[in-house]
């Protein structure tokens, strides 16, 4: 039994809509995620980042004026606590170095008159929340510490760059929002920034991102 042409017609017509939606999705693009404002491969100006929380086995340095035997170096417990002299438990993970000596001289105050504390970070092994991970198609999947003004190129440089089948500008950025208590996925593109040196394409980092590389289909 032979087919009629316009049956033949109807298939042709078929196969090529599924070949070219297929090339157009290993060709990359950036779909409907909303992107982010481009940054500059080197700042115009360098500044803080926010501030740095403390997290589990960070090491401090604990200054009380005039009473140096009531601070010392103290390591965070692994349940987020420390415990110096006179204080016991006390919680510091969550907190910046400045809440953390706020809630130190409190304490103090039990027994000594107007306490004046410093506390130092002077180890730092930062929570997920400080961190900037990179997953799927890249050299070399990893969690790196956050620093202040650090963009997705600083990022992609520290893990290798892309994998050989990485659909890079199909990448997505998610970003957990603050103000709405949810996440927020952003479009990235990676190829256009790495293989086309684009600068457009690169944009700003903050603590706690994660960068999700998928690979090509072909």
């Amino acid at each position: 039994m032979t087919s009629s042409p316009w049956l033949h017609a109807a298939r042709a017509s078929l196969i090529f809509g599924i070949a070219a939606t297929a090339l157009a999705g290993c060709a990359g693009g950036v779909g409907d995620a909303p992107q982010l404002p481009s940054a500059n491969f080197v700042a115009n100006q360098e500044g803080p980042g926010e501030a740095y929380i403390i997290g589990p086995l960070d090491e401090l340095q604990i200054f009380v004026w005039r009473n140096p035997e009531l601070g010392g170096k103290v390591q965070v417990r692994p349940d987020g606590r420390i415990t110096t002299p006179l204080i016991t438990d006390m919680p510091a993970v969550g907190k910046t170095a400045t809440m953390l000596q706020q809630d130190i001289k409190l304490q103090l105050s039990q027994y000594i008159t107007d306490p004046i504390v410093s506390v130092i970070v002077t180890s730092f092994n930062s929570t997920f929340s400080q961190q900037v991970r990179i997953v799927g198609a890249t050299e070399k999947p990893a969690s790196i510490p956050f620093r202040a003004n650090m963009t997705v190129l600083d990022a992609m440089i520290a893990v290798g760059g892309l994998g050989e089948y990485a659909a890079g500008n199909k990448a997505r950025l998610v970003r957990f929002d603050k103000g709405s208590g949810k996440q927020q996925e952003y479009a990235l593109r990676l190829n256009d920034l790495i293989k086309r040196g684009d600068i457009k394409a690169n944009v700003r980092l903050q603590p706690g991102d994660v960068i999700i590389i998928p690979e090509s289909m072909f």
